[in-house]
């Protein structure tokens, strides 16, 4: 078109060009080999008001999978610490859905409560900025500089260290130890349950147990 435009050319060929074609899930989503996952967790010094925020933020996004919108959006009244459970809102869709409050994240968030959140806090979210006036870590952005910063620590150097890829480790990790797709698609909150097909793709664990012999 720019070169019929331009009078470069004089028949318009735009209509017999055909665009790339990009097939879904092509690329792998980024994430991080559960040890990984595991030592980045290590990392962090939780003999710090800073650092019991941080383990409790990074432990919740990689035991259930969270994203950096759900994980900021929680509140002090979405832990029912009698029923055990933990209530959480999707960002994009609104939808409330409720988790079991496993045992260890109950330790480490009591834990985070007792010691590390600032007790005079103008919020009712659950994570807060430690500094004043202590208003809610409410950016993606923070998210993802908590865990750089940590994964540096670690000695964990990877290029893609987004605020989503815990997500991704964790759905990978779902898939070796053998939750269905169609589980793991409801826990992530897929509207379309083939979006969990991306994450089969880097499934490690399985994907070697279906690889054929290499001919000889």
């Amino acid at each position: 078109r720019f070169l019929l435009a331009t009078g470069r050319i004089s028949m318009d060929l735009a209509d017999s060009i055909i665009s790339p074609v990009q097939p879904k899930y092509e690329h792998p989503r980024p994430s991080l080999p559960w040890k990984d996952v595991q030592r980045l967790l290590r990392s962090i010094d939780r003999s710090t008001t800073r650092g019991l925020r941080n383990h409790a933020l990074l432990l919740l996004m990689s035991t259930y999978g969270f994203g950096a919108g759900e994980v900021t959006g929680l509140q002090l009244q979405d832990i029912d610490w009698s029923a055990g459970t933990l209530k959480v809102v999707r960002p994009k869709t609104g939808v409330a859905f409720t988790l079991p409050l496993l045992p260890a994240i109950a330790k480490v968030l009591a834990r985070y409560l007792r010691n590390g959140r600032p007790s005079n806090t103008p919020t009712r979210h659950l994570f807060v900025q430690m500094k004043m006036p202590f208003g809610p870590l409410s950016s993606s952005s923070a998210v993802r500089h908590i865990l750089i910063k940590h994964a540096r620590l670690a000695g964990i150097d990877a290029p893609f260290l987004g605020s989503h890829v815990l997500r991704h480790s964790n759905a990978a990790r779902q898939l070796d130890t053998g939750t269905r797709p169609r589980v793991l698609s409801d826990l992530l909150g897929h509207r379309d349950p083939t979006s969990v097909s991306a994450y089969v793709r880097i499934a490690t664990e399985s994907l070697r147990e279906i690889s054929l012999p290499v001919p000889t």
